[in-house]
């Protein structure tokens, strides 16, 4: 029986000779990678000698800037006395052959697949529907927003196979406890042919580069597994029989029968989550926060964060996490992108929205993160809008992205301003030099903003007293950062899942308010899919 002990000497063991123990250290950036000075350092921290050691193995790594020291903590299992049982080889797992009437899922993201996958695993039918574009297809259509401003209001950083997630980064981050859950999502990712270095890094990452064949060899395995996977099918309104979904309509006008739906749009459309409404499921209005996204050069981030250390190859480029609670409100970095780029990520015409990804090396010249605060009853009043109309926060959304273009110029030219001038409420310096390949446009961006400028602006003081450099005209911010989460939720059963207002509809993931990111996404999906209980006819 093993035992687990924790600390840099604690350890699992058993009372025979051979064993298997875990061990603490935490090593300087210089030997980092020298397998070697690991062995020697998992060894003191064991107490015993390294030729006891047969065999190790880093399962977890972690950067700890803290203090101005950075060093690199890893978990490490040792083989003493014998090897370390093998790795399991981690391929596309077999599943078994669909049966029953179908389940309609509505929306091919991160939440989408895997509740697909869940239900394939289960054997139940099902089918899949993307409004946007396969990955080859979407990517032609990325550029000519990117390079020309042409929107395809269906097909963009948003919609398409894979959802928001696909082309934005494919940070794999979330604040669940969920562990052995979790460790499914990042094995499934594996089996597709991600890095398998997501499975022992503390925040993993795919890249944005890399991310896409992820996502369609998943989907192709689906289908290879008779899941029926229908891109550019937008579903528009639910069919509903004795007061249960019984089926989705397209907006083709083809009407497709389900034995249930699974509505899993992303945060961006919200369309089909008032359809749902008005067919009947109980709508809430939910928490949610908007604000800039902002830039610096990346080797100011590294120095603020790694100090002498800054570009280490052991570290990477440096990332940061900010949060600052003004009168009430929370104020925080969001879906920070080291080494990254900004991309219009706009699924409107008309409406300037911007997000970030970085690629795999994370090698870019600059840095990117959203800041945003929550929007609550007292930004919704300031505003002119009623908080208690639950869809204030969709017009409140809306509301500023059509600011933003209009500032912006149009064309989706971001609206921009140095942070230095933003804090202090000037204008008229020149914007620095981006990675927002459409092209900034010089604002004042409190018009756009609104009253979330006020708590950004005090958010921002703070900070740059706390990172000296932090707000500099070397650094700007770009509007509008506004698609962080839904601000509606469609509610369900805690335990069924299932819509409170409208049997047959499960509402999952991030656009029914459920999820904020790619793994709590998949998580969600598969959470519905275990719960599902198909209605048979």
């Amino acid at each position: 029986m093993n035992r687990r002990r924790t600390g840099r000497s604690k350890a699992r063991s058993a009372s025979t000779r051979a064993r298997a123990i875990e061990v603490e250290v935490v090593l300087h950036p210089d030997v980092a990678r020298d397998d070697e000075e690991i062995r020697r350092a998992a060894a003191r921290a064991a107490k015993i000698s390294p030729e006891e050691i047969v065999e190790h193995r880093v399962i977890r790594r972690a950067i700890d800037a803290r203090r101005g020291k950075p060093r690199i903590r890893a978990t490490v299992a040792l083989g003493v006395g014998a090897a370390l049982p093998p790795r399991p080889r981690l391929s596309p797992e077999p599943l078994p052959s669909p049966e029953g009437a179908p389940v309609v899922i509505v929306g091919g993201g991160p939440a989408g697949m895997f509740c697909a996958l869940g239900l394939a695993r289960r054997g139940q039918r099902c089918i899949l529907l993307e409004r946007g574009k396969p990955v080859r297809e979407r990517r032609r259509d990325l550029a000519a927003l990117t390079q020309r401003g042409a929107l395809d209001a269906e097909s963009n950083y948003c919609f398409g196979e894979g959802g928001a997630g696909t082309f934005s980064d494919g940070k794999l981050y979330t604040r669940s406890k969920k562990r052995g859950e979790i460790r499914d999502i990042l094995e499934t990712l594996v089996r597709y042919g991600a890095p398998e270095d997501i499975l022992v890094n503390a925040r993993p990452h795919i890249g944005t580069n890399r991310l896409p064949k992820v996502v369609s060899a998943m989907r192709q395995h689906l289908e290879e597994a008779g899941v029926c996977v229908r891109f550019e099918t937008r579903a528009d309104a639910f069919e509903i029989a004795d007061g249960r979904v019984c089926g989705v309509a397209l907006a083709s006008g083809e009407q497709i029968p389900a034995a249930a739906v699974v509505l899993a749009p992303g945060h961006s459309a919200g369309e089909i989550v008032r359809a749902a409404a008005d067919a009947g499921a109980e709508l809430t209005s939910k928490p949610f926060a908007m604000g800039v996204r902002i830039e610096h050069p990346q080797g100011f981030i590294d120095k603020v964060q790694f100090g002498a250390l800054a570009g280490h190859s052991a570290l990477g480029a440096a990332s940061y996490r900010l949060v600052e609670q003004i009168d009430g409100a929370g104020v925080f970095s969001f879906c920070m992108c080291p080494g990254g780029v900004m991309v219009p990520a706009s699924t409107v015409p008309g409406q300037q929205v911007v997000n970030g990804w970085s690629p795999a090396r994370r090698k870019g010249r600059f840095a990117n993160s959203g800041f945003v605060t929550e929007v609550g009853p007292s930004q919704l009043r300031a505003a002119g809008l009623d908080p208690d109309d639950l869809t204030a926060g969709l017009q409140f959304q809306e509301r500023l992205e059509r600011r933003a273009f209009a500032a912006g110029g149009g064309d989706y030219i971001a609206p921009a301003q140095t942070l230095r001038d933003f804090v202090g409420g000037t204008t008229g310096h020149t914007l620095p030099a981006s990675s927002y390949h459409r092209g900034l446009r010089a604002v004042d961006l409190s018009d756009v903003l609104g009253p979330l400028a006020p708590p950004l602006r005090e958010a921002l003081a703070i900070l740059s007293a706390k990172m000296p450099g932090f707000v500099s005209h070397e650094a700007v911010a770009v509007g509008v950062e506004s698609r962080t989460s839904s601000p509606v939720r469609l509610t369900r059963d805690p335990d069924t899942l299932e819509s409170r207002g409208l049997a047959g509809l499960y509402p999952c993931g991030e656009g029914a308010g459920y999820a904020g990111g790619i793994i709590s996404a998949a998580l969600d999906g598969l959470h519905v899919a275990s719960a599902l209980r198909p209605h048979q006819a």
